[in-house]
């Protein structure tokens, strides 16, 4: 009896050490996965990383050195025939121009951006931010790496260097939607001075190696741009987005929002292609041709989207994203390829085209990225803006072919292959070491449950709480 009873109280001792040595084991296991938690997104605080000490200081230095800069180096064009007529209608042709591409650049991407639910302020807010501050970085270095010939030692600011910057904003703006609600405002900031500084520079490289003509490099800016967005956010990619973060949707309201972006963007997308383009002796229309098939490769993509977005839907219905973002594939494609492009037809097979391989990308394309090369493309700039605009890269080149000698096409090949090879070299280098340089701590990025919420940057006066 004795016996026994040592024997179950052993077993009672035994089984209690089991126990204690689990539990400890639970507990060592449990503080090994919080701290390697609290390594990946910060410690664990509901709120997000104050940026008090870093983007108003950014922001008061970057404007202080623009405005030194202005102050030495820019002056307002003075037109001496200003008075004649004909400089008087050119003068307004040209700010009816400008209007329109500024609606886009503020209005248009900026309510396109707005389609997560949780990331409105920030799609929008972000977007003013960002384009103000390219713009005026892109007036300064356009004139020092491009200046005209009459203008070496200053820069003259006037309606076609103004267009210009804006079409450079356009561009960091392309590659902020490959980044979009996974950036603090000064990891954007900083990324949209250098994408800008690196499309000038492609812009420089082209005209001095190859006399690429101006209007040609900076519609290129849609490959540039994408290509860019996409390296950065590969060289940040995060695991806590994967495979997908539960703030990334959207809603009727934000994808009404959102369509009303597309819709500036569309109807103002012929100036955007033509705000540069100038009549010249040997091809008088040219301007109008441009507006024309850009107008007519628009209508088709337009059409092109809903069908593919509802043909490739397993409940054969439409996705607002899809048609949001290919409808505009269109001015994409025959932005790069509108000088070359002289037959309605052949701006509707354009638009035709880019948006089959935009519509399709979007669906397909996104998803296949992130589990193949672990990079997430929340607007799909990949497939919206470099496919298409690859698309008319090729349609440029076969125009061209076509109506070329065979020794004259050669030439033409050769020089417009290296054009497109150094456009993408240099942003797919650029968005890397852009993307590293982004990667420091001292930027300090928002922890994963904090991305595409403008919680972690705006103020919510109904949801303070008493700390």
């Amino acid at each position: 009896m004795m016996y026994e009873r040592c024997v179950f109280h052993i077993n009672v001792l035994f089984v209690g050490i089991l126990r204690v040595s689990l539990l400890c084991t639970s507990l060592f296991t449990l503080c090994d996965c919080q701290t390697l938690q609290w390594h990946k997104q910060g410690p664990p605080n509901k709120y997000a990383p104050s940026l008090r000490s870093r983007l108003p200081l950014l922001a008061f230095l970057l404007e202080t050195i623009f405005l030194l800069l202005f102050v030495i180096f820019v002056k307002i064009e003075q037109h001496e025939q200003f008075g004649r007529e004909s400089a008087s209608k050119l003068f307004i042709s040209s700010y009816a121009e400008f209007q329109d591409v500024h609606v886009m650049i503020f209005m248009g991407f900026g309510f396109l951006a707005t389609f997560l639910v949780r990331y409105g302020f920030s799609g929008s807010g972000f977007n003013v931010l960002l384009a103000a501050m390219a713009i005026q970085w892109a007036v300064l270095i356009n004139g020092f790496l491009l200046p005209q010939q009459h203008h070496r030692r200053e820069i003259h600011i006037n309606m076609k260097s103004v267009i210009e910057a804006e079409l450079c904003a356009a561009s960091a703006l392309v590659a902020m939607g490959a980044v979009h609600g996974k950036a603090n405002p000064v990891q954007l900031l900083l990324m949209a001075l250098v994408e800008v500084t690196g499309f000038v520079v492609t812009q420089w490289i082209l005209r001095a190696l190859f006399n690429a003509d101006p209007v040609y490099s900076i519609m290129l800016l849609h490959v540039f741009g994408a290509l860019f967005g996409v390296m950065v956010s590969w060289v940040l990619h995060r695991e806590g987005i994967k495979p997908e973060h539960e703030k990334e949707k959207t809603d009727s309201k934000t994808g009404l929002f959102a369509m009303f972006g597309t819709l500036f963007l569309w109807m103002f997308w012929p100036s955007f292609n033509s705000a540069l383009v100038r009549d010249y002796r040997w091809d008088r229309g040219l301007k109008l041709t441009v507006i024309y098939g850009t107008y007519l490769s628009l209508a088709v993509s337009v059409v092109m989207a809903m069908s593919v977005s509802m043909l490739t839907s397993s409940k054969g219905k439409m996705n607002m994203v899809h048609v949001q973002s290919s409808a505009l594939s269109g001015g994409v494609a025959i932005g790069v390829a509108m000088t070359a492009v002289h037959a309605p037809w052949i701006a509707m097979t354009i638009g035709f085209c880019a948006a089959l391989l935009s519509a399709l990308g979007y669906r397909y394309m996104k998803n296949h990225m992130l589990f193949a090369f672990e990079c997430h493309d929340t607007c799909g700039v990949l497939s919206v803006h470099a496919i298409p605009g690859i698309l008319g890269w090729f349609a440029h080149l076969f125009l061209r072919l076509a109506s070329n000698e065979s020794t004259i096409a050669v030439q033409f090949a050769v020089y417009h292959i290296c054009v497109l090879l150094v456009t993408a070299c240099m942003s797919l280098v650029m968005g890397t070491a852009t993307g590293l340089f982004l990667k420091w701590s001292i930027w300090r990025p928002q922890q994963d449950r904090k991305c595409f919420d403008d919680q972690a940057f705006w103020e919510f006066p109904n949801l303070v709480v008493q700390k």
